[in-house]
């Protein structure tokens, strides 16, 4: 049965690009659609500002006239600026359990990749790192909380056949309701008012502050990851954008704040796990009445996803980032959550794993970046 890639290009290719997921997994019980609209507005070139300053094409799988996979080829410009590199990307790949499939959506992204003159392929990156990004490779047996990756098992022996190799991993650490953190909290509560007498201030995110507060977030982020693989500072239309859609699931109870001599030093975010509501919607269609389960489950999340934590440069190694970790284990349990997940974290990122480590998480799934070179 011969395998025909045919580029997007219209609306309608579109629709079936967002769609083939909810066909691929059908029967995967961990399986989390993404809603539809969210997705949609991510390949609009007029409602992602990513596309003002890079190029995306994405391409489908056909056998038999039916859709059998599909694949994103990315070029950002911003992050070959900012790293001084000359790659590509890949993204969005999902495919059945077909390697001839699998090597035909690969082979048109490298080929793509190629066109643009890059001399590496890396992803994968739906679109970039401060995106959904990293494979699945180990702990498929649950299923993946707000905005994090899930993939076929059969996905890695398919990339890495074609020739990727790994590049990075991206760790997911667990801390659950039914382990006992009672001395590592203990620890971090000492710690805090060891820190507090230095005149290291804690405090949760002031609501009614929040233009200013955003801003003081954004600067710290950028300062705090700019060393990070992968990193690259968003543009100020990125920054908004991204900041929108995080304001509108954050819940303020789990944005904790750290200041001293009146300068913020320190964040973290926390966001309800909506796709405890999101796996009950059906192909990511919210309406008629999907809207109305998704609004409740706002409220009903049993999982906080820490989704970003930082501390300047100049304050690292005092153990902030124990303190924080901590806030939302006994903030989290204190309010019936059933888990907390710290994701995702550089495996070289020994500060940040090693105060993980401290407070008794669990790493628990494996994200994975891979590379290949492809010559120009």
């Amino acid at each position: 049965m011969g395998t025909e890639i045919e580029s997007v290009l219209t609306a309608k290719d579109r629709k079936k690009f967002i769609n083939f997921p909810h066909d691929l997994y059908a029967s995967d019980p961990n399986y989390v659609p993404e809603l539809y609209l969210v997705v949609k507005d991510i390949l609009d070139p007029k409602k992602n500002p990513f596309f003002e300053h890079s190029e995306v094409a994405l391409f489908l799988a056909y056998q038999d006239q039916k859709v059998v996979g599909r694949i994103a080829a990315i070029r950002n410009n911003n992050y070959n600026q900012y790293h001084q590199s000359n790659v590509g990307f890949f993204g969005f790949f999902d495919v059945i359990e077909d390697y001839q499939v699998a090597e035909a959506l690969l082979s048109k992204a490298t080929d793509w990749c190629k066109s643009q003159g890059f001399e590496q392929i890396l992803g994968p990156a739906n679109f970039t790192t401060n995106d959904t990004a990293g494979l699945l490779v180990e702990g498929y047996d649950s299923p993946p909380v707000v905005e994090m990756t899930y993939n076929k098992p059969y996905y890695l022996d398919f990339i890495t056949r074609f020739g990727f190799q790994k590049e990075i991993d991206l760790f997911a650490t667990l801390f659950d309701e039914r382990i006992n953190y009672e001395r590592p909290l203990q620890i971090a509560s000492l710690l805090k008012e060891r820190l507090q007498t230095q005149g290291f201030i804690f405090r949760t995110i002031r609501m009614k502050e929040i233009n200013q507060e955003v801003d003081k977030i954004i600067a710290l982020y950028n300062s705090a990851w700019e060393s990070n693989w992968g990193f690259v500072p968003p543009t100020p239309k990125e920054t908004r954008h991204l900041a929108k859609n995080l304001l509108q699931i954050c819940d303020p109870q789990y944005a904790y704040i750290v200041e001293k001599d009146g300068n913020m030093v320190g964040f973290a975010l926390g966001l309800p796990n909506i796709n405890e509501t999101l796996i009950k919607i059906k192909r990511g269609k919210l309406f008629p009445f999907g809207i109305f389960r998704l609004l409740r489950g706002f409220k009903k999340a049993k999982i906080v996803r820490i989704i970003l934590l930082g501390v300047v440069k100049e304050q690292r190694k005092k153990g902030i980032e124990s303190v924080l970790y901590a806030n939302f284990i006994r903030d989290g349990f204190k309010n019936k959550l059933k888990a907390v997940e710290a994701s995702w974290v550089l495996e070289n990122n020994v500060q940040m794993n090693s105060a993980l480590d401290k407070i008794g998480g669990l790493r628990y799934k494996t994200y994975r970046i891979f590379s290949m070179p492809i010559g120009k």
